[in-house]
């Protein structure tokens, strides 16, 4: 039986990697990345089981199912809680709870090897399983950030921020003022901070305020190109996959 470990710290890596080679599996790969993923599972064959976490370096992991169809089982491996927990339950994915337990882990690998799993491709319901990874009831929205800009703290309420971005593994905010600022945290970091009936992402590398789109145009491939108010240094496209979560967002 293949198993395939998708987990962007490598110590937590190794670590299952030993505790499945234990129970008799063998480990075809160990990918740390979103993109060290999409790569591996396009130009290889499917392994029998992955060990998948949620959050990686460069997004997170439900954006592999958005790119490929996956034909694996998938048992996630999470820091996230009851929350996260319930939604998976309600797809009939298994999940196992960090730091991992080595009796749940084989209690987990048991109960693949019972259901014998043929392959096929996997049903997750995304986007119910991250909103409740995003949105718990009880949860508070960033209202404002502080920005260090040179010796000063300058304070920038959301409201006046058009978009977030990665460029060259840097995130960055654009301001209706058309100022770029840099930022210290990841885009995945500032998307779960952000209020997603003003903020969405409409790909891997922008977040966007809906009171900064200026303009909706149809794009190539069923895509969307946004135009905002002031944000004019590169194209922003909704990717296919959003399209449709784009659309009920705007609405």
């Amino acid at each position: 039986m293949n198993v395939l470990i998708i987990e962007d710290e490598k110590p937590a890596a190794r670590r299952l990697h030993r505790m499945v080679t234990e129970l008799g599996l063998e480990v075809q790969q160990m990918l740390h990345s979103v993109e060290e993923s999409l790569n591996w599972l396009q130009n290889n064959e499917h392994p029998d089981l992955i060990f998948l976490d949620i959050q990686l370096s460069d997004g997170l992991s439900f954006e592999i199912f958005e790119e490929i169809e996956i034909k694996s089982a998938i048992i996630f491996t999470t820091a996230y809680d009851e929350y996260a927990l319930k939604a998976f339950k309600l797809n009939s994915i298994d999940y196992l709870l960090k730091p991992l337990d080595e009796d749940e882990l084989k209690v987990a690998v048991d109960k693949f090897k019972t259901q014998q799993p043929t392959k096929t491709a996997v049903n997750v319901n995304l986007d119910d399983i991250r909103k409740l990874l995003i949105n718990p009831v009880d949860r508070k929205f960033k209202k404002r950030i502080s920005i260090k800009v040179g010796q000063h703290i300058k304070i920038i309420n959301i409201d006046e921020i058009e978009c977030f971005y990665s460029e060259n593994k840097s995130t960055y905010i654009h301001t209706s003022e058309n100022r770029n600022y840099l930022l210290d945290n990841s885009l995945e970091h500032w998307q779960e901070q952000l209020d997603p009936e003003q903020f969405f992402r409409v790909n891997r590398t922008f977040i966007v305020h809906i009171n900064a789109i200026k303009d909706i145009i149809a794009y190539s491939n069923s895509r969307l190109k946004l135009i905002l108010n002031s944000y004019t240094e590169a194209e922003i496209i909704v990717s296919r996959e959003r399209v449709k979560d784009f659309k009920n967002w705007i609405d």
